[in-house]
């Protein structure tokens, strides 16, 4: 079965690559910031909503599916913005192996 593509037309949304930049902690972790970086078009669809317990509490985690034009330094320590909505990016992958997209599977990020 081919992977399906995306039309370029249906990258319609434009979409901020968070860059993490990560200092020490003193303690011997790390400290993980944000900074904004490349704006880049993509689609996006919805997945999957799943509920799961968070300090006791139920959380919902919407999983979506965004596709960009091929990038290989995409991985899952950045972040994708979309306006107010944050996304965390759980696995980039070029799914043909033909460098002509990347897609991300991404969680909504609540505030």
């Amino acid at each position: 079965m081919k992977p399906r593509r995306t039309a370029i037309g249906a990258r319609r949304r434009l979409f901020t690559l968070d860059l993490p930049q990560e200092s020490p902690d003193g303690f011997g972790g790390v400290i993980r910031t944000f900074q904004p970086g490349p704006r880049v078009w993509g689609a996006i669809e919805a997945l999957d909503l799943d509920e799961r317990e968070r300090a006791g509490r139920p959380e919902e985690a919407v999983t979506h599916r965004v596709r960009l034009r091929h990038r290989a330094d995409v991985d899952g320590r950045m972040r994708l913005i979309l306006g107010a909505r944050r996304f965390r990016i759980r696995a980039a992958t070029d799914p043909d192996g033909m460098r002509r997209e990347t897609v991300c599977l991404v969680e909504e990020i609540k505030p």
